[in-house]
């Protein structure tokens, strides 16, 4: 359950509406590196998570704060919207600044939301939850949730570059300390469970012994040149002290690959259930409409 006393987080002032920073300030709400995504990605981990309670109170108490972002990043896209221009041909006609702000808007903010902020990006694409991560691995969603933070810190980062608006840099301060507080959480999960060594492989439960070993630390080369970016992925000992990591040529250690022939009522053309002509001097006379060559 969840509740709200309807006030904001933190709070939410612009002093010069800018319709175009509206427009930017949607990658913070329905972008891939935004808080929608941040949300729906640590309730549903936390929905779904087993083990000690302490990991599902957690996650559930982050997206909620996730939900509290939505609502200042909402509050914010519709102050910047106040004093839009509405009108293409009054407004651009009286004023060329007001068509420029109008021909750079997101026109959903005024065609669809009287404007309000909606849950997509920058450029107007719907929120897509194909890029919520929720594994039910306890460390590889911290890994995930590390990623997550530090893409959005450098989204916030970015929007407190574009805007010299007072208002819109304090609360774009807030977020970006928390982005910083987040990173910090998800790896201190991470060091509680037993630190980097301990988790690696994840998932750790499945034996290595059962691993393919000669290539579990081998990093493969793919160059014609057999040349390799070396760097410390390539030697000394593997960052979990299991292994030691090399170099290794790509090479192929499969045959080509064989395939039945087609169904027959697999909707294939006729020349793949037969396998094909049997030489390209047939292929041309059956496709000039000639008599093919059967000597």
């Amino acid at each position: 359950m969840f509740y709200t006393d309807g006030k904001l987080q933190y709070p939410v002032r612009v002093e010069t509406p800018n319709p175009i920073f509206a427009r930017a300030l949607q990658q913070a709400i329905g972008g891939v590196e935004g808080e929608i995504r941040v949300m729906m990605q640590y309730l549903f981990q936390g929905w779904g998570s087993r083990g000690p309670t302490k990991y599902r109170d957690m996650l559930i108490n982050t997206g909620t704060e996730e939900i509290g972002h939505i609502e200042m990043l909402s509050t914010a896209v519709a102050l910047n919207l106040e004093g839009a221009p509405l009108s293409m041909q009054e407004d651009a006609a009286k004023d060329g600044v007001a068509g420029a702000v109008l021909g750079g808007m997101n026109l959903r903010h005024i065609l669809s939301t009287g404007l309000a902020a909606t849950p997509e990006n920058c450029n107007g694409v719907p929120f897509n939850a194909s890029h919520v991560y929720a594994s039910g691995n306890i460390a590889a969603d911290m890994y995930a949730n590390v990623a997550a933070e530090a893409t959005g810190r450098a989204l916030a980062v970015r929007l407190y570059g574009m805007t010299d608006d007072p208002g819109m840099r304090d609360m774009l301060s807030f977020l970006i300390a928390r982005d910083t507080m987040h990173q910090q959480q998800w790896l201190a999960v991470i060091e509680e469970l037993g630190g980097d060594t301990a988790q690696l492989p994840i998932p750790n439960s499945f034996p290595q012994s059962q691993e393919a070993n000669r290539f579990s630390y081998a990093y493969f080369g793919h160059r014609t040149d057999k040349r390799f970016p070396m760097g410390r992925w390539t030697e000394g000992a593997s960052l979990d002290g299991k292994g030691q990591f090399e170099p290794m040529i790509s090479e192929p250690l499969g045959e080509a690959p064989s395939l039945a022939p087609p169904r027959p009522d697999g909707g294939a053309q006729r020349e793949q259930l037969q396998g094909g002509p049997a030489n390209p001097a047939a292929a041309n006379d059956a496709t000039r409409g000639g008599a093919p060559n059967l000597a």
